[in-house]
């Protein structure tokens, strides 16, 4: 018998007061995930701080965009975020913009539960960098394939090479 005991995950739009706990959730995220991708210089440059303020313009976008937060505890331990296809070309009219998970709650689902309070199952589209073996295979696993467009995506003064997923 396990004695295993798995926090409630809560799936809740965000709000206006979550910008600095999602600002960082968010920087120590992208620690998390970026971190063979870019240098470890450029990832010291990201501030929580700035994070925030970019959370606070993100959540005035309207109401056509989706933004939800995975809370443990009562503590943000991740976020999505889609909306309007930003592509010129796009293969979908809306675009699934990203998603994060803190290390630490990977594997329980959470991230399973934010993808579908984002995007549910309707026709969408996403970039995500090619050397994430871990994403692809979470997109792959919900219905989306690479369509052969990809590009060098600019983050921080450096670039990732991003591949385009659709569903």
């Amino acid at each position: 018998m396990s004695t295993d005991v798995v926090a409630e995950v809560v799936i809740r739009p965000i709000r206006d007061s979550d910008a600095e706990a999602l600002g960082r959730v968010h920087a120590q995220c992208w620690h998390e995930d970026y971190d063979q991708l870019v240098s470890a210089a450029t990832l010291e440059n990201l501030s929580p701080r700035r994070m925030a303020e970019l959370w606070t313009h993100w959540m005035s976008q309207g109401d056509e965009f989706t933004h939800v937060a995975a809370l443990v505890e009562g503590e943000i331990v991740g976020f999505a975020g889609s909306g309007p296809a930003r592509d010129e070309d796009a293969p979908r009219e809306r675009e699934l913009f990203f998603i994060h998970l803190l290390d630490a709650h990977h594997g329980k689902g959470i991230g399973q539960k934010l993808f579908d309070a984002t995007v549910g199952e309707g026709s969408v589209y996403l970039w995500v960098p090619s050397a994430n073996e871990r994403a692809v295979h979470f997109y792959e696993r919900n219905g989306f394939t690479a369509d052969g467009v990809a590009h060098d995506e600019p983050f921080l003064g450096e670039s990732i090479h991003e591949v385009r997923m659709v569903r």
